[in-house]
């Protein structure tokens, strides 16, 4: 079968990614191996590859490429790896995360959202991947600690229930403000106390709204 998009995904990966200091190779594979087009809109399959965010329905989008290479990166994901998502939207965050990690948990609101990112991660083949129709912000304690833990929506505060949930060791990448702008950071629990956390700044974006009983109210 011919890949149509497999140049695009290149010229994603060298002009947009590689080009603004995204190094980890295992990271850059991955963006050039998964097939974004399919994770949006039919009508927005020639944009798939753009440099910005997508609209992928219920209010919610599929972050800009960059974006999702870097906070995968600030991840520092190894094969054995168990990873907490929250938001998964489309999907494609959730295959980019399978193809670095062992196991990936995924939350999502929206049971649409979720259902439509279930088939198509079974036709690509990422069954590493378990979805969850719920609250993100109470994360998922039965399968917890995580060695890694993404939010794909802006916190108004980072939720304290979800470092409870890492491993010593374990990072978490999120974006926190306001609803209207918010700081990407990348925490990293250093002890078994929740408030032992280093915090790295990883520089302004925008997200949608983290809803939830630790979030935003919808």
């Amino acid at each position: 079968m011919i890949d149509r998009y497999k140049k695009q995904r290149v010229r994603m990966v060298d002009s947009q990614i590689r080009s603004r200091n995204i190094k980890d190779e295992r990271v850059l594979k991955a963006m050039g191996k998964v097939p974004r087009h399919l994770f949006v809109d039919e009508g927005l399959v020639d944009q798939a590859y753009n440099d910005n965010p997508l609209p992928i329905g219920e209010r919610q989008t599929i972050s800009q490429p960059y974006i999702v290479a870097l906070m995968t990166e600030a991840l520092d994901l190894r094969e054995k790896d168990k990873v907490l998502e929250i938001g998964t939207g489309s999907g494609y965050q959730s295959a980019i995360l399978a193809e670095l990690a062992a196991s990936v948990f995924s939350i999502e609101r929206v049971a649409t959202l979720a259902g439509r990112a279930r088939r198509l991660l079974d036709y690509l083949g990422y069954y590493n991947v378990a979805i969850r129709v719920g609250d993100g912000t109470y994360g998922w304690r039965e399968e917890a600690p995580f060695d890694a833990i993404i939010i794909t929506a802006g916190a108004p505060k980072i939720p304290k229930l979800l470092v409870e949930q890492l491993t010593v060791g374990g990072r978490l990448v999120l974006p926190v403000g306001s609803r209207h702008s918010q700081t990407l950071l990348k925490l990293t629990r250093m002890s078994e106390d929740i408030n032992d956390i280093r915090e790295e700044d990883l520089g302004g974006c925008r997200f949608v709204d983290l809803i939830g009983d630790y979030g935003w109210e919808d």
